[in-house]
């Protein structure tokens, strides 16, 4: 099998944006602080253009992992067509105290309202610092489209 071309940096950050503005889930990988024994889950998101939201219990792993360290990093989309996340962590607030246009966006993107459910949800914005795209081994080079936080690609 013949891999398609490699896309232009420019190509690869119109692509990256699309999926950000579209795809609705990613793996979440995060690490308990003492042990640095790894976690990871699906969680569903919400693109605002410069961040991510994503919400999930205040007890669970993930949740104790983001307030911990503030770190995390997030896989979206197949293997072949990956964007790979790091990023520093914001605790927004409790899914009771979410202003409602916020709320109503994420439920509406992703299918999943934490506010209408009686366990303590967190939602959390996740500022990327590092992010890579690529399909093929043929995108390895220049895969990295954006670094401490700042895109490498001009719009």
């Amino acid at each position: 099998m013949t891999p398609p071309p490699p896309r232009t940096a420019k190509q690869r950050k119109q692509d990256t944006l699309h999926r950000l503005e579209h795809d609705v889930d990613a793996w979440v990988a995060t690490a308990e602080r003492e042990t640095g024994v790894p976690h990871m889950v699906p969680l569903s998101f919400l693109w605002d253009g410069a961040t991510l939201l994503m919400a999930t219990p205040a007890s669970s792993p993930t949740g104790r992992n983001l307030q911990a360290t503030g770190k995390v990093r997030l896989g979206i989309g197949p293997t072949r067509d990956l964007v790979l996340i790091e990023g520093t962590v914001q605790t927004a607030t409790e899914s009771t105290e979410i202003p409602d246009e916020i709320g109503d966006a994420f439920a509406a993107k992703t299918g999943f309202d934490p506010r209408r459910l009686t366990s303590v949800y967190l939602y959390f914005r996740i500022h990327p610092q590092r992010l890579q795209a690529w399909r093929e081994e043929n995108e390895l080079t220049g895969r990295e489209l954006m670094r401490d936080g700042h895109w490498l690609i001009p719009d």
